[in-house]
């Protein structure tokens, strides 16, 4: 059978190869563009609006992914702040106690002194002396050109515990013992209470026709270790 192509162009044309087709479509493009630095722009631009739209999508899932975490941390944001609100809380109520203590330590700091000097003095007062007076005593001024303490200009009052003041007494007494009035100046100096047992004048003398030895002691007043407190309640319940 024999066919006859009455149309021979439209047959090549079928026959090419479509990339054929989009190379010659390029170059009519190339042939119609009269300005090369238009196109640059055009596909800057282009290039700039896709790296924008990048940056705005991931900015946006990592500003989604960060919203959690942005509650959590105001979460704990607000339970902190109300925890150091009620630390400060405790902390006034801490230094008012601490005032109130440091008022009561300076009413109350000398009240028991000659309780305590009393009772140890008695303690180590040995047989066959007795004493005559018991009272204050001038203490002793520092020596001229003595280096004070270091902070002793200063207000103590706020660094370090509020103590007893330092009292000095002198003890006039009696002994027909001078054994005894050694024991004495001992048992002083072992107490916890006094310190700066210094023996001042010993002398014998005669007292309801017996001579017996006269004796000063001074002595200084000192707060005692804790250790040495003992601390009775004010009221006892009587069965």
């Amino acid at each position: 059978m024999i066919t006859v192509n009455l149309r021979p162009d439209l047959k090549r044309q079928r026959a090419r190869s479509p990339l054929q087709g989009v190379m010659e479509s390029l170059r009519g493009v190339g042939t119609k563009v009269k300005d090369p630095l238009l196109v640059a722009s055009v596909v800057a631009w282009v290039g700039v609006l896709g790296w924008l739209g990048y940056v705005v999508v991931g900015t946006t899932h990592e500003l989604n992914a960060l919203e959690p975490k942005l509650e959590q941390t105001r979460a704990e944001h607000k339970r902190f702040k109300a925890f150091l609100a009620e630390k400060r809380h405790q902390e006034t109520i801490r230094d008012s106690l601490v005032a109130q203590i440091g008022v009561i330590r300076t009413v109350d700091g000398d009240r028991y002194v000659w309780p305590h000097l009393l009772d140890e003095v008695t303690k180590a007062l040995p047989p066959y002396t007795w004493l005559v007076d018991l009272g204050f005593a001038v203490p002793a001024a520092p020596a001229p050109g003595a280096p004070q303490a270091a902070g002793a200009d200063q207000d103590t009052t706020k660094t370090q515990p509020l103590v007893s003041p330092a009292v000095a007494f002198n003890v006039n007494g009696r002994t027909v013992d001078i054994q005894a009035y050694t024991r004495f100046l001992r048992q002083l100096e072992a107490s916890p209470w006094i310190t700066d047992v210094t023996p001042v004048a010993a002398q014998t003398v005669i007292e309801k026709e017996r001579p017996v030895t006269a004796f000063t002691i001074r002595a200084t007043y000192r707060q005692a270790d804790s250790a040495y407190i003992r601390t009775v309640p004010l009221s006892e319940s009587v069965r």
